[in-house]
């Protein structure tokens, strides 16, 4: 599996990530989002409300982070951020838990999806086996006095 490869498959496994956006103050504003669809070249799609903050926020600049974070699995991506109005894609990702923040359901005309398209992501992955053997390596470094290598099975950084 090449690092792209194991970078969407993390992605995949994620159901919620925090949103960080860049208000016009300069501050940075994260808040926890329901993933609504990972897709397989690594755009995720959320739904929001079309008069939030965040779409505020990238009117002013439309650079977004997405962290997403398991008990031993990491992902963080940096990307364009674009809202869309689309019906039929509103359609095709609606979910009945939504109607928590849209009590009018799919037809409320404040929902807006928002597309994140990744410029650059980075994973850390230790889990099953893979975290295994990172033990090992750490404990081993850690009685040498050294630093664990890491290798793409574990950290990767790339550009997409």
């Amino acid at each position: 599996m090449d690092i792209q490869e194991k970078l969407i498959d993390l992605i995949h496994d994620f159901s919620t990530a925090m949103l960080v956006t860049r208000s016009d103050d300069g501050s940075l504003d994260a808040r926890p989002m329901a993933v609504a669809q990972a897709e397989d070249d690594g755009k995720i799609w959320f739904v929001t409300d079309r008069s939030s903050g965040k779409i505020a926020d990238l009117m002013f600049d439309s650079e977004v982070a997405v962290t997403m974070q398991g008990s031993s699995k990491y992902v963080s991506l940096s990307g364009i951020a674009h809202p869309v109005d689309d019906r039929v894609k509103l359609d095709e990702l609606w979910s009945e838990a939504w109607k928590v923040w849209f009590p009018e359901g799919k037809a409320s005309e404040s929902i807006l999806l928002l597309m994140v398209e990744p410029t650059r992501a980075e994973y850390w992955d230790n889990s099953g086996l893979t975290g295994v053997k990172y033990l090992l390596k750490a404990g081993k470094a850690y009685l040498q006095g050294e630093r664990p290598s890491t290798d793409a099975s574990t950290n990767a950084s790339i550009s997409l």
